[in-house]
């Protein structure tokens, strides 16, 4: 795919740490094919049964590991990795229907864009959560002292952590695609 090179050098960018492309394909094939797009290593010739045993290893090395497909034989690999993307437009049902997410086109392009959206996501919920905890404990040491009154504790404590989660969570709105990948994803 035209988008794979940019795809793949976006995400060790982003802090991926290796990309490891598992193809039933022939060595040849698939070693052109890494070195085109820039990948750290490549299987070729494998069985569906051994793409499930490069990803357990990879599984053991590493805190975790995506999985990107589309073909039936990729549903057990994506079903084995920490998280499976099944390539929807192209994908096969059971590829979309065993893997975590199912990205609804076939665009690549996308895929750094959804790693960054992630890892910001896990951020701003562990701020949610430590915000909510603090306030929360702050306002439950406050009120028996008779520092904060209980109407204004509750308002707080509820209405308005929720309010503040809220707008702290909505800055994920502005994670957009880069301008490369939304150019990139017009030619899939």
């Amino acid at each position: 795919r035209p988008e794979a090179k940019h795809a793949v050098s976006r995400l060790k960018a982003l802090g991926v740490e290796r990309t490891v492309m598992l193809t039933g394909d022939n060595e040849r094939t698939a070693r052109a094919i890494a070195e085109q797009v820039g990948v750290d290593d490549y299987r070729a010739e494998l069985l569906p049964e051994e793409k499930v045993d490069a990803i357990d290893g990879l599984v053991d090395e590493y805190d975790g590991v995506a999985m990107v497909g589309d073909g039936i034989n990729d549903a057990p690999a994506l079903a084995t990795a920490t998280v499976g993307v099944a390539m929807g437009a192209a994908g096969t049902d059971t590829a979309l229907e065993t893997a975590d997410i199912a990205l609804m086109g076939d665009d690549l392009a996308k895929l750094p864009y959804l790693y960054e959206l992630a890892n910001d996501a896990n951020g701003v919920i562990r701020q949610n959560i430590w915000a909510s905890l603090v306030v929360k404990a702050g306002l439950a040491l406050a009120v028996p002292f008779g520092y904060v009154p209980i109407w204004l504790a509750v308002l707080a404590g509820d209405a308005g952590m929720t309010t503040a989660v809220t707008g702290n969570a909505m800055r994920l709105s502005r994670i957009t695609p880069t301008p490369n990948e939304a150019k990139d994803s017009s030619h899939g």
